[in-house]
């Protein structure tokens, strides 16, 4: 294991306890220790809980480069690692036909439908976990530690198929990452909700103008209030936009050799286009949920900025400075809801103080 890996692992086991291991096995707790299993890469290293760190948001902690590392340390995905945290109320992708759009799915460009999807795509990313195919990572949970509690859950013939001992361990980390630990809703936002705490005024001023449809107008995109089945607010609505974003110049994925990004500094990141093949859908990525946003820089999908000040003043400002740059996809780009708010510093420094909020493990006095 190498000492990033080390590190998290210590700091993240007793962040994530599902309780004694002398209760009955539960699939949460199999996916819990596959999901920290750092001997599932090749070569051995990387887990799971490499790029979804509990004290980044559940997302990739190194802020060093604008996009994530994989076990190979000289190779780069095109974008940086989303948050798992809350990834669980995301519905499945579908199209929306009253409102002419695609909703959910898991990733920015929703090609995984579920969560037991997501799951099973790292470990056999060439840039990510690199595994050969599922197989090799069937032979090396038979040989894990925990193989033993694996039958127990799955039965005794759990890893004889390569395909459903596969499908398996996407099953147990999907439920882990249904328990608690990545949705716990213990925002400073959520106490305030619930008539336990107080906002700044500054706080509250933001979230006036967060929600205010002729200022920030923020809520049309990540509601800031419960949804229709009473689950708190989650930031979220998971449609689908082209935000005008100009691609990221010091992506270190452009300059990769050929045998991982063939078209070099030509690469066009299309975003939700390379699920659904529609042009309509060029340069659109998923809406991700504010929870959490102050842990998870650089923001955006190709991290192209690196603090909370800088990304709501390119939604106040993409039209109206030049400095931003030329959009990297510039069909489809939404004009409507942003790129020339009109809002001044003071209240750019609002949002921003009300965004910080958002993030769980606030204790009340």
């Amino acid at each position: 294991m190498n000492i990033k890996g080390m590190v998290l692992l210590l700091i993240m086991l007793p962040m994530v306890s599902l309780g004694s291991t002398a209760q009955p096995l539960s699939i949460a707790e199999v996916g819990r220790k596959l999901f920290f299993d750092p001997n599932l890469s090749e070569p051995a290293g990387q887990s799971c809980a490499s790029c979804h760190v509990s004290t980044a948001g559940f997302a990739d902690p190194d802020r060093e480069i604008p996009v994530s590392r994989g076990i190979h340390p000289d190779r780069f995905g095109p974008r940086n690692t989303p948050s798992i945290a809350y990834s669980m109320f995301s519905p499945a992708l579908y199209y929306d036909n009253s409102e002419q759009h695609y909703v959910g799915g898991q990733f920015y460009d929703g090609r995984a439908k579920t969560l037991e999807d997501q799951a099973k795509e790292p470990f056999l990313d060439r840039v990510e976990m690199a595994n050969p195919d599922s197989a090799a990572v069937v032979r090396k949970v038979r040989a894990a530690d925990y193989a033993d509690e694996f039958l127990q859950v799955f039965g005794k013939d759990g890893l004889a198929d390569i395909d459903k001992a596969f499908n398996n361990i996407a099953v147990a980390i999907a439920a882990f990452e249904r328990t608690p630990a990545f949705r716990p809703f213990t925002s400073k936002y959520d106490y305030y909700l619930a008539g336990e705490v107080t906002l700044t005024e500054s706080e509250m001023r933001g979230l006036r103008l967060f929600e205010a449809e002729d200022k920030g107008n923020c809520a049309a995109c990540h509601p800031s209030q419960a949804d229709d089945k009473g689950n708190p607010p989650l930031f979220t609505d998971y449609t689908y936009d082209n935000l005008g974003l100009p691609a990221n110049e010091k992506n270190p994925f452009y300059a990769q050799s050929a045998e991982f990004n063939p078209e070099g500094r030509g690469y066009i990141d299309v975003g939700l286009a390379a699920t659904t093949g529609r042009d309509e859908d060029r340069g659109k990525f998923k809406v991700t949920t504010l929870r959490n946003i102050a842990l998870t820089a650089p923001y955006f999908h190709n991290g192209i900025v690196s603090s909370l000040t800088e990304t709501v003043q390119f939604y106040n400002t993409r039209d109206t400075r030049q400095d931003w740059g030329r959009p990297e996809v510039s069909e489809n780009v939404n004009t409507d809801e942003l790129g020339d708010l009109g809002l001044t510093e003071a209240e750019v420094a609002d949002i921003v103080a009300f965004m910080e909020t958002l993030t769980d493990g606030y204790l009340p006095r």
